[in-house]
């Protein structure tokens, strides 16, 4: 109706046409209105451009909106009393989905790869960390580009998974889709809703228009929690992703998988009534010619249980991660892709409907085109055509050019074979010296370089060592740069680029130190520039600084690395000392933003004039436009990772570029820096009397039997000493030692350990994990780490928003109070606005409640350990033991936690839950620690010190920015109620922020200062 006039509609009307299976109505305007909001269209003329929907048959009944008087009725009527109406018809059941568009899913079951659909998986934190960052910096602008993206790329549905413990999940969820329902050009796809909160799934669904796909379910806790959780999809109309997962695991064999999808089926089309056509199933796409014979039959088993479920389960469809198939041949192209497409050809002759694929290999790797002598031997392995078909690949596979196609396959030759490729192994050794160098350095292989390096300095090529480093040394270097620089080389292997690099120019030092002593030159090889590095004061956090310096190192930068917990006096003086091109500075807890603000503006007194770039894992783009920039006219930019570091410097040391480029820079700050403020003027906050009154209203029932604290089997502190690091390991979380590598697998191989079938980085993450394990097993066997940790339980009561400590069970003498901070921002859901104080009995309850503490520390030994791989230029070792060290205080702290759980406090004596499920946090209880989104304020730090005497304990201490030594520590409070959970306090207002000063005792501006990453306004 109303709308664009008669014209403009045809097309919207004949679309709703073959969607409706009732009857049609149509009642356009008179034409378009005129300058004065009338209408000149009489009327004949009217029904003239009416004509042509009974002549389409499209309508079954026809009106007019505004403009229309009982003239243009007639018209209309006597127009269309020739023709017959509209027959009603039934439409096809087929699956619809859709955002403004409708995607009406036909598949062609003649060749189902013609209607493969594609899903876009970088809305997703766990897959994309920079789509994560955006998140967690509030820039859902670049998070919607992302999202944008992935459509301008051929994606039909867009994955939207928020599931992090810095993220409030739900309002993270509503506000995204929000945001992506406002930009057709994204909002045009389906949205697929992710989250293994169900909360948030709501919450997602609730704000998308058009029909989603939820993403997923399974029977893995039981068919009562699966209809439940079925009907909540239903309700919101969405079609839902079922893993083949039940209450015994995951499906492996045909009867398995047909078992799981049929029973899952039939629950949800007989008890839920949901439409077969919206029953997505993954079966489990699992790796073949692995060598064990159980694996054998796993394509064929996939390929029989999608016939079968199709057959079985009409309507349904069928999806896989196809990566993970072919992953024991990662790095040979030819086989992989020849797997992906032989295994494409059968599983989509037998009904197969998506899936994860790249889809111009998909487009180019023709089945009919594939190499015939490679495909005999794909569906040898693949079809399990024979017992020793793993063993006839490995063999033809070793014959083959790795990078060749399947579709133009090339032979290394007749040699070919295991031998041969042994010898090849070995090969480069019989090259020139200056080529076996550049090798070495290309490939990390540090065994020979010394000798190599020895070889250049006497055989007479190289008059002086500095040629040696300017010629071959570099030669290897730039083409290590240039490898990185395209992606084409992980972090990894750069950082042993550098050892070997380390160690050959440390071989010549002496000899460039005495021929500088003779001929009173330079010695110092030509370099692309100063770049002098630090991290700020108070921060003893380096892992980070000391890749982004190993990485420039690698591209030919001279890197001054001035340390940790570095003063701004400290910095400027370097900076001159070294005539430095560039300064960097590095940080990861957020009072050192404040550090770098007050860096940036020392660097402006005192009139310097080269680039600021910013770094580590607190700052951010934002931060670094709205509060860096402004204070320091010669430039500022924030480097997101290693990666990103190196072109930025070049650009900087390029006169050609570096204007246009720093202008380009500030354009776009000055831009965010706009949309913040405004940001903060329409952001609305409930004023913290208003935000205590939602708490109040949904206050626990502390007396009720299911919140009844739990008393701890003791109070006061014991002292962990020298833990066994056998003890934790069971306990490491491998996924954040993989994102310090900057190795991050693609969907389905995200995350420990399905990164190691990761395409691109699988291979490589493989070796890592491998090495780091042989290290973790040197630092276990030769005791060089020490564990230390302590645990504290003390008798609490909240008052207000602080909670209160006592001395002993009379609770009559308060020792210590932790001050918490409060939600403000105001929320789309209708929930209360938090503080850690709501998660302990108030005192005028008379209930008698108890606060738990602890530190953990893996890091003593750690200094004199790293300290040995500096001295033997190993950087690739000592980034390692610290990357290990910090995992082991997270999986220390776990452990801790899990006995305070079970024993020490014992509230849940009876928990039964594995390794996997505790890095999933579903125990009870939670831990969070100041200075992070539960309570933002790094200060509070000090009364745990205080309280539990840690450092005469345990020996952590606290720095001037409350950062913990040894670096590699952790510490939190522990709360123990069933009502505790993890929340993001977020902005807070002024109101808030003075109440909290003069509950602290602390200097107003003092306060703003140490909460000045999450206030609300300007100070």
């Amino acid at each position: 109706n109303c709308a664009l006039g008669a014209k403009d509609m045809v097309p919207y009307m004949e679309n709703l046409s073959k969607a409706a299976d009732c009857w049609v109505f149509c009642y356009p305007n008179a034409g378009l209105p005129n300058a004065m909001g009338g209408y000149d269209q009489k009327g004949a003329e009217m029904a003239d451009d009416c004509r042509v929907f009974p002549e389409m048959g499209i309508i079954n009944a026809i009106g007019g909106c505004c403009g229309t008087t009982d003239e243009h009725i007639k018209c209309l009527a006597d127009m269309v009393s020739t023709f017959k109406p509209r027959e009603k018809h039934d439409v096809p059941d087929i699956m619809r989905l859709s955002g403004l568009e409708p995607f009406n899913y036909e598949p062609n079951e003649k060749d189902y790869r013609k209607t493969f659909i594609n899903l876009g998986e970088r809305c997703n934190v766990a897959g994309s960390t920079i789509f994560k960052k955006a998140i967690v910096d509030g820039n859902y602008e670049k998070a919607l580009a992302i999202a944008l993206k992935q459509v301008e790329n051929g994606a039909h549905v867009i994955d939207v998974n928020m599931d992090d413990g810095l993220i409030d999940g739900e309002s993270a969820m509503i506000r995204f889709v929000n945001l992506m329902v406002s930009e057709p050009d994204v909002s045009k796809v389906p949205f697929m809703i992710d989250s293994s909160k169900f909360h948030v799934v709501e919450a997602g669904l609730k704000c998308s228009q058009g029909k989603c796909i939820m993403n997923s379910i399974s029977l893995k806790e039981g068919e009562e929690e699966f209809i439940n959780r079925a009907k909540i999809v239903k309700r919101h109309g969405a079609a839902v992703v079922v893993m083949a997962f039940d209450e015994e695991g995951q499906a492996a064999t045909e009867a398995e998988k047909i078992r799981i999808c049929c029973r899952a089926f039939k629950t949800l089309v007989e008890k839920v009534g949901f439409n077969p056509q919206d029953i997505i199933f993954d079966p489990n796409i699992l790796t073949i010619g692995t060598g064990m014979e159980e694996h054998n039959n796993y394509a064929v088993d996939f390929i029989n249980a999608t016939r079968e479920i199709k057959r079985l389960c009409p309507g349904c469809k069928i999806s896989g991660g196809v990566s993970n198939l072919a992953f024991s041949f990662r790095g040979n192209e030819p086989v992989r892709r020849g797997f992906h497409s032989a295994f494409l050809y059968h599983a989509c002759k037998a009904g197969m409907d998506m899936g994860i694929v790249n889809a111009a290999q998909v487009e180019e790797d023709v089945y009919e085109k594939i190499d015939k002598e490679l495909l005999g031997y794909v569906e040898d392995v693949l079809l399990n055509r024979c017992s020793n078909a793993t063993e006839r690949m490995l063999e033809f596979a070793a014959t083959l050019d790795p990078k060749s196609k399947p579709t133009a396959l090339r032979k290394k030759g007749a040699e070919g074979g295991p031998a041969a490729k042994k010898d090849d192994a070995k090969a480069w050794r019989a090259q020139k010296v200056s080529k076996r160098l550049e090798h070495a350095l290309v490939k990390g292989i540090d065994e020979f370089c010394i000798a190599d390096t020895e070889e250049c300095r006497t055989n007479g090529d190289f008059p002086s060592p500095l040629q040696i480093i300017e010629g071959p040394l570099m030669d290897g270097m730039n083409v290590v740069g240039d490898l990185f620089g395209a992606g084409k080389m992980f972090l990894p292997q750069v950082i042993k680029s550098a050892r070997v690099m380390k160690k050959s120019v440390g071989h010549l030092i002496p000899f460039m130190e005495e021929e500088k002593r003779l001929n009173g030159g330079s010695g110092e090889a030509s370099n692309a520039g100063v770049f002098l590095i630090a991290t700020v004061k108070g921060d003893v956090h380096d892992i980070g600084k000391n890749i982004v310096a190993v990485v420039l190192g690698c591209n030919n930068f001279k890197v001054i690395d001035i340390g940790v917990m570095c003063p701004k006096d400290k910095i400027i003086n370097a900076l001159k000392e070294n005539n430095a091109d560039i300064c960097g500075l590095s940080g990861l807890i957020t009072p050192s933003l404040d550090e770098m603000v007050d860096m940036a503006k020392a660097m402006e007194a005192e009139g310097m004039k080269i680039p600021l770039l910013i770094g580590g894992a607190t700052t951010s783009k934002m931060h670094t436009a709205v509060k860096l920039a402004p204070n320091y006219s010669s430039g500022v930019v924030h480097v997101l990772d290693a990666s990103r570091a190196v072109p930025v410097a070049q650009t900087l040391m390029d006169p050609a570029r570096r204007i246009e480029y720093l202008d380009d820079i500030n354009e776009t700050y000055a831009e965010m820096r706009e949309e913040f403020y405004a940001g903060l003027e329409d952001r609305k906050y409930l004023t913290i009397a208003q935000a205590r009154n939602t708490a109040a209203k949904c206050a626990v029932d502390f007396k009720s039997p299911e919140h009844t604290p739990v008393t701890p089997k003791f109070t006061g502190v014991k002292a962990l000493i020298d833990v066994s690091i056998a003890d934790v390991i069971d306990y490491i979380d491998w996924n954040p030692f993989f994102q310090v590598w900057q190795l991050r697998g693609r969907y389905p191989n995200r995350g420990y350990p399905k990164i190691f079938n990761d395409e691109t980085v699988g291979a490589e993450a493989k070796k890592l994990f491998e090495e780091a394990q042989r290290m973790l097993k040197s630092i276990k066997d030769n005791k060089r780490l020490k564990l230390n940790g302590i645990i504290g339980f003390y008798p609490a009561n909240s008052v207000g928003d602080d909670i209160e400590v006592y001395a002993d069970e009379s609770r009559t003498t308060k020792t210590h109070t932790f001050h918490t901070l409060r939600q403000q921002a105001e929320k789309d859901v209708d929930e209360p606005y938090m503080a850690l104080s709501d998660f302990i009995a108030p005192k005028d309850s008379g209930v008698k409640d108890y606060l738990g503490m602890f530190v953990a520390t893996s890091g003593i030994g750690l200094d004199e350990l790293t300290a040995e791989f500096k001295a033997a230029n190993d950087d690739y070792s000592y980034i390692m033991a610290e990357a290990i060290a910090d995992r082991l205080a997270e999986a220390f702290a776990e452990l801790m936690h899990e006995k305070v759980r079970k024993e020490h406090w014992g509230y849940a004596k009876d928990e039964t839950f594995n390794c996997e499920d505790l890095l999933k946090v579903k125990y009870q209880g939670i831990r969070p620690a100041p200075g992070y989104p539960s309570q933002p304020d790094h200060t509070e730090k000090a009364t745990m010190w205080d309280l539990m005497k840690v450092h005469e304990e345990i020996g952590v201490e606290l720095t001037e920015s409350f950062a913990m030594l040894p670096a590699a520590s952790v510490s939190g409070l522990y709360f123990a109620g069933k009502c505790s959970q993890y929340f993001n306090v977020g902005k807070i207002t002024n109101d808030q922020v003075k109440e909290y000063a003069e509950r602290k005792g602390q200097d107003f501006k003092v306060a703003e200062k140490w909460l000045s990453p999450v206030l609300s306004y300007e100070p």
